[in-house]
């Protein structure tokens, strides 16, 4: 029996002391504790596969490399069958780590398709506007499908790609990895046990921490809305999609307010210089200084396909920061994204949601308080705490886990057992459960620009 499992049969949790006490326990010592597995979401439905599924990835960017990393652990589940990256350095760096045959890596993806189909799915972890095509081309020539969220760009092209699986039999996953994060997941399994009573609201932040904000949405691919995606469908999806999972009810109206306060050229300091590598009277007290994030700090490097020999970084990131987006002024780039927003939502079983993004935070790590008609729930995305209306007693819980909540191995494992199997049921963020995350992201940002309530409708 795993964790999971025994954590499930809530006949036997309610009756047991440990939880009606003040616990502040690791899983690994819960699990000690009673002679159970350490892995706390084993899946009883998993089984042992036969062979590899064998996988194309579509973009070898950093979340692609990320996915197929789930390979080296796991040979016997997953094999990176071939790569396409228009970007020869993370194509070829795939390409040698995977041992994969130069006949089978690509410059486009369109070259994958215009052959006969050689592999048994595709991770398609292109930018958010290059989603669509992929993916119907995918689907058309008979594979199975893990899709880097947001599904599409626009409303218009998710229903399409809703439209088209719906239509056929392909296992199409959506990287909603925070449902596989084990915060998330023993969050659900609570509220779906009712020991909190019914959710009365929820109240839940994003705190995007502000280099990241500068890094992704301000200096980054990300931080246009016209050429990428309105931040809360390329950020925001994820918690979305979450806030619909706890809640177990479809959303019913939405309303939202946000703006870009602060990264304008109206807020410009006073010397500074359309680079920080310019001259910069300012660039020593700026917290948002490339210099001292990238050079000095030498965080968020990922973006720079950086040498192998660490003794050419200093130069190659100096001169990075001479010719890229990752070197300009924040006061001074083409960023229209929010940098805070809020978003209410009523869903249809009378529950109310606020949800809330902060770019000027100094932590990341999702923060949520769920109230119910018994109890409530305080947490961070490492830990939480859960309190009963009537004894006042607390049970605490805490994990430390990755920037996902620890879902990513997670999610790639729940799909590829999904394939092997030609079970949709296993997996937990398929298309069509994913769709209303992001109409109700559209609908927020539709709100948010006209000042609208808007209806979700799927």
């Amino acid at each position: 029996m795993s964790l999971r499992q025994f954590i499930s049969a809530r006949k036997i949790l309610r009756s047991l002391n440990f939880l009606k006490e003040n616990v502040f326990l690791k899983w690994k010592e819960v699990a000690d504790l009673f002679g159970l597995q350490e892995d706390v979401f084993e899946n009883p439905l998993h089984k042992k596969l036969e062979k590899p599924v064998t996988v194309i990835l579509i973009g070898a960017g950093h979340r692609g490399s990320i996915y197929a990393e789930y390979a080296f652990a796991n040979p016997d589940q997953m094999k990176i069958a071939a790569v396409a990256d228009i970007n020869i350095k993370r194509k070829n760096n795939i390409k040698r780590r995977h041992k994969i045959p130069e006949t089978c890596t690509f410059s486009h993806w369109q070259e994958i398709f215009n052959q006969p189909k050689f592999a048994d799915a595709v991770i398609i972890s292109t930018p958010d506007n290059l989603h669509t095509a992929p993916c119907l081309a995918a689907l058309d020539a008979g594979y199975d499908v893990l899709l880097e969220k947001p599904i599409a760009p626009t409303e218009e092209e998710c229903r399409q790609i809703l439209k088209k699986v719906q239509s056929g039999n392909n296992i199409v996953g959506i990287c909603h990895v925070l449902r596989y994060s084990p915060y998330f997941r023993e969050l659900k399994e609570i509220l779906d046990a009712g020991i909190i009573g019914n959710i009365i609201s929820i109240q839940h932040m994003e705190p995007i921490e502000q280099v990241h904000m500068s890094h992704s949405y301000v200096r980054g691919k990300w931080r246009n809305s016209k050429t990428a995606t309105p931040i809360l469908l390329a950020k925001s999806s994820h918690d979305t999609d979450i806030i619909r999972w706890l809640v177990n009810s479809p959303v019913k109206d939405v309303h939202c307010f946000g703006n870009l306060k602060w990264f304008t050229n109206r807020n410009a300091p006073e010397g500074s210089t359309e680079r920080c590598t310019d001259g910069c009277r300012v660039e020593s007290s700026c917290p948002y200084s490339a210099l001292q994030i990238y050079l000095r700090d030498k965080k968020r490097l990922y973006v720079f396909d950086m040498p192998e020999e660490k003794y050419k970084w200093d130069d190659f990131i100096l001169e990075k920061l001479k010719s890229t987006d990752y070197g300009r002024c924040v006061y001074r780039m083409d960023n229209d994204q929010p940098d805070h927003l809020t978003v209410n939502m009523l869903f249809e079983n009378g529950v109310t949601a606020a949800f809330s993004m902060e770019a000027h935070v100094s932590y990341e790590g999702r923060r949520t308080r769920i109230m119910g008609s018994k109890g409530d729930i305080v947490g961070n995305m490492e830990s939480f705490i859960l309190t009963d209306f009537k004894t006042r007693k607390q049970t605490s819980w805490k994990m430390k886990t990755d920037a996902h909540g620890g879902g990513d191995q997670r999610l790639v494992k729940d799909w590829l057992q999904a394939v092997a199997q030609r079970d949709k049921k296993l997996l937990s963020s398929s298309i069509d459960v994913s769709i209303e995350s992001h109409l109700m992201a559209f609908a927020a940002e539709r709100s948010r620009l006209n000042r609208t309530i808007e209806e979700v409708s799927i």
